[in-house]
């Protein structure tokens, strides 16, 4: 097959995208829109109350106003995964209300949503509203909130916990820890992130009676139709359309339903007429769920030859002012891969998730497996300088062996295969580990601080619901494909049109696949936790592999041949072995060719997840004088099975470990005691560019996944989870042979490095 499993096709989308074409959802207009403002609060926790709007309403161009008293009788936001606390008991689910009646939560909460004829004037008519604040004690961080006696975030939840739970057998654990020849054991912060996807979050609703339309960026409209109709609207699905156009990145973050949709939903169900609300960056910071934010003691249990007997962690996981959509299952999945690589034979997680009076957080590229492989590699390294072990060896004595597979974790993960210490060893190779020392001979000559560091990890991704993919043949011999996954970037287009070509033999210039209306899809799962192509994927394959079955049983009679006697070639039907063949386009036109027979449908449901793995490398050099951190070397070497497109697995490995970088050495999120966020825009949130990231070395070392049809492994995360370890031991490791310096946190900014080394 010319543009089948393993080629690497140029992206087809990306024709559009580099001549402006695309289509995103802020370039959405319709005949007599307005727009919409929201007015947010400047104070992290206060009492309020909105004063006179009459003024406001009466303001030139101004349609509508809502308030939290207007919009009282709307659903709230959903958090569709709450956990059980270790008694069984349920965690109490404070309101997310579309707009609070009389008190904030977090700096940028909206209180008002003003609908005008130009963003100017429903920005003129905010300034008009009378508010009067005041201001109440602030828990703006977890270490505060966590705190006795911190101020409340919801009275409902003593001692601003939201849940508590526990992952693991600790009774068996804490009885080998009790017995262990050592114990060694680490604090770590992992630190708040902001996802900053390239297009800000919008929407444009338009009203037609009972029904509407919505066009925004997301992850997957199927999933903001529901939520919207049944949570807040309280109206039957059908009743809401939702489409989503080309999306400029996601990151996990536009998975989630967020007030503006709500409002905007409303304000033209109450007006008659098209309400489009678009976010500016600065609102990004203020609105839109954040990443990470926990803080973590990591304990291990050894034998008297560093072997592992046992791991144990104390996670405490920031949620923000509210639960958005996923936020307690985030730290909960992201435990049941702490032990990570290795063979530990017992282990626990106690997990608690703290409400604070700061922007609520969710899923981030990696949804805790990221957190979770920090957490062991910055240990093991930890664990190699205190017992006076090289972490190579460490790591080689206490990594899971191929002939252990299937392996079961302590939390009940089962890895299926998996090669690790191979592509340890592939990795070191090429980055020459073993001509380091000269390397670093020869920065000391140059005044500069050098360090190597590793981080080997495993994820779980591409697991979850079926996905169903619909497959047709159109009358002109091309073929659609409809799937409610979501491309955000990915390079869908290329990668789906692929696997159709693995079956139909087609250039993929004549299969078109569709995304992100509601009403051309009947389902959809979106797209999150890498499952677009282990899990869309695998159904669109076999949604195409039922239409090259029906074609042949279709052309049999027109050949006059056996349908065991039939290939499909170049866009045809043929006998083997001759040239008699019939084109699609001709079967499509044939007067038997019923509709079901050229409309097929596949859907996989995967048994397990995947579990792709891999090592990553990274050499640094610090500069001394201004604690400047330069990676100079980058290899990377993963297992995810099977490759569908090379050129598509690398983009997607590189943006990954860019966004790693970013969190270990560069993106520093900063509030003060007030709540305050002192790094609310790109002029004081430092994201990471193309002089901070080195030339990567990428390649592969696949071992054949047994839990999907495909055989692949979900890449779409991989990259971000394997970075930050190994940048953070290669930092460390260079700190440690200056000065001694055994731990630093995340993120490893320059002004922090240069006041550890001067400390």
């Amino acid at each position: 097959m010319k543009f089948g499993i393993g080629q690497a096709p140029a992206r087809v989308e990306d024709q559009r995208f580099i001549t402006g074409e695309g289509r995103y959802a802020s370039d959405a207009h319709a005949k007599g829109e307005l727009q919409a403002f929201a007015l947010r609060s400047p104070f992290a926790h206060a009492r309020f109350r909105i004063g006179d709007v009459a003024t406001a309403r009466a303001m030139p161009g101004v349609a509508l106003i809502l308030t939290g008293a207007d919009v009282a009788g709307l659903g709230s936001l959903p958090c569709q995964a709450p956990q059980k606390n270790i008694d069984g008991s349920k965690m109490p689910l404070p309101a997310y209300p579309v707009l609070p009646r009389d008190t904030v939560r977090h700096v940028g909460e909206a209180v008002a949503f003003i609908v005008a004829a130009s963003v100017e004037q429903a920005r003129d008519a905010a300034e008009a509203i009378e508010i009067q604040w005041e201001s109440l004690a602030v828990a703006a961080d977890l270490a505060t909130a966590r705190a006795p006696g911190a101020a409340l975030v919801h009275a409902e939840a003593t001692g601003n916990l939201a849940f508590e739970t526990l992952l693991g057998d600790r009774k068996a654990t804490d009885a080998v820890f009790a017995k262990a020849h050592r114990v060694v054991g680490l604090d770590l912060v992992n630190n708040r992130v902001v996802a900053n996807y390239l297009e800000t979050r919008s929407v444009l609703v338009e009203p037609r009676a009972e029904q509407l339309t919505l066009t925004l960026g997301s992850q997957g409209s199927h999933d903001i139709r529901d939520t919207l109709a049944n949570e807040i609207l309280k109206v039957p699905p059908e009743n809401i359309r939702v489409i989503t156009p080309d999306v400029g990145g996601g990151f996990g973050t536009k998975i989630f339903f967020y007030r503006e949709y709500a409002l905007a939903a409303e304000a033209a169900r109450r007006l008659q007429k098209p309400v489009r609300w678009v976010s500016e960056r600065s609102e990004h910071f203020l609105a839109c769920t954040q990443g990470r934010d926990n803080l973590t003691h990591a304990e291990m249990a050894l034998d008297a030859k560093g072997r592992f007997l046992g791991m144990r962690v104390r996670l405490d996981a920031n949620l923000g002012a509210y639960l958005s959509q996923f936020a307690p299952f985030i730290p909960w999945v992201g435990s049941t891969m702490l032990t990570g690589c290795y063979d530990i034979p017992v282990g626990y997680t106690h997990i608690r998730g703290f409400y604070s009076h700061s922007v609520p957080v969710d899923a981030y590229r990696g949804a805790g497996r990221p957190e979770a492989a920090y957490t062991v590699e910055r240990l093991v390294d930890f664990i190699a300088d205190e017992i006076g072990m090289d972490r190579i060896a460490l790591r080689k004595l206490n990594l899971i062996k191929p002939r252990q597979m299937p392996y079961k974790t302590p939390t009940k993960r089962v890895y299926d295969t998996g090669e690790f210490g191979a592509h340890m060893a592939r990795a070191m190779e090429i980055s020459d580990w073993k001509g380091f020392p000269k390397r670093l001979k020869a920065a000391k000559k140059a005044g500069l601080i050098r360090g190597i560091g590793l981080g080997v990890y495993i994820e779980a991704c591409g697991g979850g619901s079926a996905e169903p993919a619909y497959v047709g043949l159109e009358k002109d011999g091309t073929i659609t494909l409809r799937i409610g996954t979501q491309s955000t970037g990915q390079g869908h287009q290329t990668a789906y049109a692929q696997l159709v070509a693995e079956h139909l033999d087609l250039p993929l210039s004549k299969i078109v696949v569709k995304q992100g209306d509601t009403r051309d899809t009947p389902t959809g799962g979106g797209t999150g936790g890498s499952r677009s192509i282990p899990v869309g994927g695998a159904a669109v394959s076999l949604a195409a592999e039922n239409l090259a079955k029906s074609l042949k049983k279709l052309a049999s009679n027109p050949l006059e041949a056996a349908e065991s006697d039939l290939e499909i070639a170049d866009g045809a039907v043929r006998i083997a072995g001759t040239d008699r063949r019939i084109s699609f386009a001709e079967l499509a036109n044939l007067p038997m060719a019923k509709k079901s027979a050229l409309n097929q449908t596949g859907s996989f449901k995967p048994p397990e997840a995947t579990y792709p793995n891999g090592t990553h490398v990274a050499e640094v050099e610090i500069d001394p004088d201004t604690g400047e951190t330069r990676i100079v070397n980058y290899v990377i070497v993963d297992d995810f099975g099977v490759t569908l497109n090379p050129t598509l697995l690398a983009g997607q490995i590189h943006g990954g470990v860019a966004q790693g970088i970013g969190q270990a050495l560069i993106e520093n999120f900063v509030t003060d005691e007030n709540g305050q966020i002192l790094t609310a825009s790109f002029l004081d949130y430092a994201m990471p560019r193309a002089e901070n990231l080195p030339s990567f070395r990428f390649e592969t070392r696949n071992v054949r996944s047994t839990t999907n049809i495909l055989g692949v492994k979900g890449a779409g995360e991989a990259g971000t989870i394997g970075a930050a370890p190994a940048v953070m031991n290669a930092v460390v490791d260079a700190l440690r042979r200056e000065k001694g310096i055994r731990h630093i946190d995340m993120p490893a900014t320059a002004q922090k490095i240069w006041k550890v080394l001067r400390a």
